[in-house]
C-alpha cells in the first residue's frame, strides 16, 4: 500500500486538521530546510495549503524543520520541478498525473478528458485501491511518493466567442501543458494544442500569439485570464488532480518524522480540495458579475468525440485499467 492510502483511511476516519497539532514556538534559525516548489500563484488555495503545512511541520517538529514554499515557478516549470524531485534539490512538488507519466504513464489516465465524471468520482478515485497500485508503479520506478492528493477543478475553455459544440473547436489555436494527456481533446475536435509555459500564457492570450487555453474556474481567476478572454465555455473536459510528492532522499533524511510530514501534507491537501470545490461553486456568478460570459455547454458530443481514443491501444494503460476506473463510485 502506498504511503497515500494508508495516511488517506487514517486521516479521513479521524478527521485530523492542521489546527489540533500543539502550538510550539519555532525558533529563528531551523535546524534542517526543506524547499517545495510548485507553479501557481501566491493567491491560490494550492499555495496557501503549502504554508499551511510547512507551518504545521515546524510546529510540529519544534523546530527542527523548515519548509520554504517558493510558488510561481520559482524553481522552475513544471518539468523541471519534478526532474528537480528526482536529483533531490527540491524535496516536495506539485505535479499533475500527466507530468508523473513521464516516467510511468499508466498513473496518467485521470488527467485525460472525460476519464473521470466529477469531484465525487475524482474522490472515490483517489482513495481507490486502484489509484494505490498506480501510484505504487509510479514509486518503484522513481523513488518519489504520493504523499496527498488535492482536487484541482474541472477545467474548461476559455475563448473569444463561445464554444458550445466541437465544430466550434475547429482550428482553434489552444494552450495547453506539455503532456499528452492535454493535447487528445484538442486534437480529436479540430483545434490546434499549443504547449506552453504556464507563466507565458496571459501574455500569450493578450497578444493573440494563441486564441484559447483550458483550465479550472478557481486557476483561470487566479491567473486574470477573464480579461483577456471574453467567454468561458464550461466543457468541463478533464477533472485534474495535483500530487503533492516527496523525495526518496527527502524520506531517508526525515527519519520517522516523514510520518508527521505526510500528516501535514495529507491536511493541507484536504483543506485545499474543500476551498477549490467551494470556488467551482461560486465563480460562475461571479465571473457573470464581471461583465464575462459563461457558457453553459452540452457535454455529450464532445464527450462521443473522445470516448474512442479512450479505449484504443495507444493509451499508456490497459483497457481493464479503464474498465476499473469508470466502476468507481458506481
Amino acid at each position: 500500500m502506498t504511503k497515500l492510502n494508508a495516511l488517506s483511511r487514517r486521516t479521513f476516519s479521524a478527521g485530523i486538521v492542521l489546527g489540533a497539532i500543539a502550538m510550539t514556538a519555532v525558533p529563528a534559525a531551523a535546524q534542517d530546510v526543506l524547499r517545495f516548489g510548485h507553479v501557481y500563484e501566491e493567491s491560490t488555495p494550492y499555495h496557501q495549503a503549502a504554508l499551511r503545512a510547512a507551518e504545521a511541520f515546524g510546529e510540529a517538529t519544534d523546530g527542527r524543520y523548515e519548509i520554504q514554499v517558493f510558488p510561481a515557478s520559482q524553481l522552475g516549470n513544471e518539468t523541471a520541478l519534478n526532474e528537480a524531485l528526482s536529483l533531490g534539490t527540491v524535496d516536495i512538488i506539485y505535479t499533475g498525473p500527466a507530468f508523473m507519466a513521464q516516467s510511468y504513464p499508466p498513473i496518467a489516465i485521470s488527467d485525460f478528458p472525460f476519464t473521470l465524471r466529477g469531484y465525487d468520482h475524482w474522490e472515490a478515485y483517489a482513495t481507490s485501491d486502484l489509484f494505490d497500485e498506480l501510484a505504487g508503479g509510479y514509486t518503484e520506478v522513481t523513488g518519489n511518493y504520493v504523499a496527498a492528493m488535492t482536487y484541482y477543478g474541472a477545467r474548461h475553455v476559455t475563448s473569444n466567442y463561445p464554444i458550445l459544440t466541437p465544430a466550434d473547436m475547429e482550428g482553434l489555436k489552444i494552450r495547453t501543458p506539455n503532456a499528452p494527456a492535454y493535447q487528445l481533446f484538442p486534437e480529436v475536435t479540430g483545434a490546434n494544442p499549443t504547449p506552453m509555459a504556464f507563466s507565458e500564457v496571459y501574455l500569450a492570450l493578450q497578444q493573440g500569439v494563441v486564441d484559447a487555453q483550458e483550465n479550472p474556474l478557481p486557476t483561470i481567476q487566479a491567473k486574470a485570464f477573464h480579461e483577456v478572454q471574453s467567454n468561458i465555455n464550461l466543457t468541463g473536459h478533464i477533472v485534474n488532480s495535483l500530487a503533492t510528492l516527496v523525495s526518496p532522499s527527502t524520506e531517508q533524511a526525515l527519519g520517522d518524522d516523514i510520518a508527521i510530514l505526510d500528516e501535514v501534507l495529507e491536511e493541507a491537501a484536504l483543506w485545499a480540495s474543500a476551498e477549490i470545490v467551494q470556488s467551482e461553486n461560486e465563480l460562475v456568478e461571479w465571473f457573470r458579475a464581471e461583465g464575462v460570459t459563461v457558457n453553459e455547454v452540452d457535454r455529450s458530443p464532445f464527450i462521443e468525440a473522445v470516448a474512442p481514443s479512450l479505449v484504443s491501444d495507444v493509451m499508456p494503460w490497459d483497457s481493464s485499467v479503464y474498465e476499473r476506473l469508470q466502476d468507481i463510485g458506481q
